[in-house]
């Protein structure tokens, strides 16, 4: 059964339609990336799928159950974890900190922040730090981290919500190459272990092709093609709406 069946989303401002009829599914522990030009429709689809915009038409079902028109913190509680473009953590806490401020959270135990942090899930957190490589950093203050690892501890605090889907947005935004790439397959190793579903936005297509299961195309606002790596790069359309253009920036 799949994880995220997206059914005739749709969504129009001031009578502009800037996503027109998509569907789509994502399997448990795949790995399904979204690209397509400037102005595609990217982030109007991802973030009707997140729940910050209520679509005009169309259903989005999670294991078979409705979130349609959810806002973001209902729909997280459904088991859908995001990372943004910007990482999102307190810098002033240690790494393990953030990780276990997630599990409170996840557990339904944020009115009890007042009480100290230390020692609470500090187990599951390391092990959540362990899988992204970040044990040795757990007593630093997130503050000082490498770019790089802050983005592996903000993946490590989506998996602390224990999601059925993971929403990335941009996930390599501002990362060096090799660390883009390197980000990302780590991401591919713990979906397939944790049978987690991810649904990506990518603006580098070297990372797009090298980790990504299936790829949809969107253009104005339409699904142009969906396939694998071979079958997209050979794609006549997508040869002349994106990649035969040269561009390498996804848009928005």
């Amino acid at each position: 059964m799949s994880v995220l069946v997206v059914q005739g989303l749709s969504k129009s401002f001031g009578g502009v339609r800037a996503v027109g009829d998509v569907s789509f599914a994502v399997a448990p522990g795949e790995m399904l990336a979204l690209i397509g030009p400037n102005g595609a429709g990217k982030s109007t689809l991802f973030n009707m799928v997140g729940g910050q915009l209520v679509p005009d038409a169309g259903s989005v079902l999670l294991g078979g159950v409705p979130i349609t028109g959810l806002g973001p913190r209902a729909i997280a509680r459904h088991g859908v974890g995001r990372t943004f473009q910007i990482t999102a953590t307190f810098g002033s806490m240690t790494v393990r900190e953030n990780v276990q401020m997630a599990l409170l959270s996840h557990k339904g135990e944020v009115w009890s922040f007042w009480r100290p942090v230390a020692g609470r899930h500090a187990a599951e957190a390391d092990a959540l730090l362990a899988g992204v490589g970040l044990a040795a950093q757990a007593e630093r203050a997130t503050g000082v981290l490498a770019y790089g690892d802050l983005k592996r501890l903000e993946l490590a605090i989506a998996l602390g919500n224990e999601p059925r889907l993971l929403l990335m947005d941009e996930p390599t935004a501002g990362m060096a190459p090799a660390e883009r790439v390197a980000l990302m397959q780590l991401t591919r190793r713990l979906a397939t272990e944790r049978g987690v579903a991810v649904l990506f936005t990518e603006h580098d297509m070297d990372v797009v092709f090298d980790v990504s299961d299936r790829i949809l195309v969107l253009n104005r606002g339409t699904l142009i093609a969906e396939g694998d790596g071979a079958s997209i790069r050979a794609n006549p359309a997508v040869r002349e709406i994106y990649l035969g253009t040269g561009a390498t920036s996804g848009g928005h």
